[in-house]
């Protein structure tokens, strides 16, 4: 397991820095530039395209498929991803985690717009896509989109779901109960079991139980962190005066480029919101709506919501505290002894029960992303008794990742999600006039006082060669 570690963490040194920073950044400017900064001049058409129902009933809203990828983006990285990335990186990985966010944001709008343009119609009138098909239908390459497919399959049932198993269970790390040979693998099981019995229920067992616990636990926890705030409100400024300092620290950043805030804070913001690596669009093709951008409205709120609003909350609540973020508290533990500082031993038990409400809604929101691109490869769902094996490899992945070293599942999950990110960012980036064309048909038809609807030979598609939008 060390000589693997040590071959995981050589690739990412290259993969990451400089790859990955340029093209993250570089595609989210382009984007930002082309869409006319759709990330702050569309922002409140996604409030209006949020309320919104299905255009016929039964589908899924785009309330819903936004609850579905919140579940992904929303879990465990808002906790102890943003603290990984204060102790190990410093207060200006906050900054970083905000511009990959704000710039990510166009780059999640042109991934699921495009997801849903490509999207496929099933045997009930449903939708369905994601990356793997734009790609083939997009660029023409069925191979490229099959290694994508695969590479988000290997990243959300192994990398993804084995860390947040992980974060999970180190949550409890600081209680007396706690027996570190014994009790990763008692957590990781009980998480198993829940995990596969929703699971096994399909879809839209998923759907409605994520439409359900996201929003409850992002509210009690942005409460939670608002009062942590308040009751630290002399320490603010100096906050953000040592984020922006941090931040800008040139010297340091470049002096250790692999730990500096630079690094963690992209890596981390990149790992929580995922804008650009080709996950929301699997949600976002699944949603029933009248015209493509709605739904590249929406999952552009799920980044804005995912990073400004609860990173934020956690960071503001961990470094109002007066608790200095050092690697020895790397985690779960940091936020826990930062709450504590005001909430005594609550803030060890709101810590661990938000861990598991966001954790859980992590690992189920992640199979349903397998499970769309599992679709992909085999042409057509698998069998019953198929569904179910691959089903309880997933849980079995989760019982183990509970069990294993901090540093291992973090360098994989990095790896593995940097390598969907070098797939789908060069494909988005070919693709994207399709996106940026659906975007200015939109707000045409919105200044006409039109409710926009989505006529493929408007922007100059075939619409023989798009199987929903026929």
């Amino acid at each position: 397991m060390d000589a693997l570690q040590k071959i995981i963490g050589t690739i990412n040194g290259y993969l990451y820095y400089p790859i990955l920073i340029i093209m993250l950044l570089g595609v989210g400017l382009y984007f930002t530039f082309k869409t006319k900064n759709v990330q702050i001049k569309q922002f409140g058409e996604t409030w209006r395209v949020l309320n919104q129902k299905p255009d016929k009933e039964g589908g899924v809203s785009s309330f819903q498929a936004l609850m579905v990828s919140t579940a992904s983006r929303v879990g465990t990285g808002n906790i102890v991803g943003v603290s990984s990335a204060l102790c190990l990186g410093g207060y200006g990985a906050v900054f970083w985690m905000w511009v990959v966010a704000m710039i990510g944001g166009a780059s999640a709008f042109i991934e699921s717009t495009l997801a849903q343009v490509y999207k496929k119609r099933d045997d009930e009138g449903n939708s369905y896509g994601g990356p793997a098909y734009y790609i083939e239908a997009g660029l023409k390459s069925r191979p490229l989109a099959i290694i994508f497919a695969i590479s988000l399959i290997a990243c959300y049932a192994v990398g993804f779901n084995m860390l947040a198993a992980f974060n999970i269970q180190s949550s409890f790390a600081g209680y007396s109960f706690y027996n570190e040979s014994v009790t990763p693998w008692i957590i990781g099981a009980i998480l198993a079991l829940l995990t596969g019995y929703t699971v096994l229920g399909g879809g839209k067992r998923i759907i409605k139980i994520t439409e359900k616990v996201v929003p409850f636990m992002g509210v009690i926890y942005v409460i939670a962190s608002l009062i942590m705030i308040v009751l630290n409100i002399t320490a603010i400024p100096s906050v953000f005066g040592k984020i922006f300092a941090d931040a800008f620290n040139f010297k340091a950043i470049f002096g250790g480029l692999a730990g500096s805030s630079m690094v963690y804070g992209i890596k981390r913001g990149l790992y929580s919101n995922e804008a650009g690596i080709g996950s929301a669009p699997n949600a976002a093709a699944a949603a029933d709506v009248s015209h493509p951008v709605k739904q590249g409205l929406v999952q552009m709120f799920s980044v804005f919501l995912d990073t400004i609003i609860i990173c934020s909350a956690t960071a503001f609540m961990g470094l109002s505290s007066g608790i200095e973020p050092i690697p020895e508290l790397e985690g779960a533990p940091y936020i826990q002894e930062a709450l504590a500082t005001s909430f005594g031993n609550f803030g060890y038990y709101f810590i661990s029960i938000s861990l598991v409400l966001f954790g859980f809604s992590t690992l189920v929101g992640n199979l349903y992303y397998v499970d769309s691109n599992i679709v992909y490869i085999n042409k057509k769902m698998p069998k019953k008794q198929t569904q179910t094996i691959y089903r309880v490899v997933c849980a079995l992945l989760i019982f183990f990742g509970a069990g294993q070293d901090i540093s291992f599942v973090w360098d994989l999950s990095d790896l593995l999600m940097g390598v969907m990110a070098f797939i789908n960012l060069p494909c988005i980036l070919v693709l994207g006039g399709v996106a940026t064309k659906c975007l200015f048909d939109y707000t045409k038809q919105r200044k006409a006082g039109q409710e926009p609807v989505f006529v493929a030979k408007n922007i100059g598609l075939d619409d023989s060669k798009l199987d929903y939008w026929k």
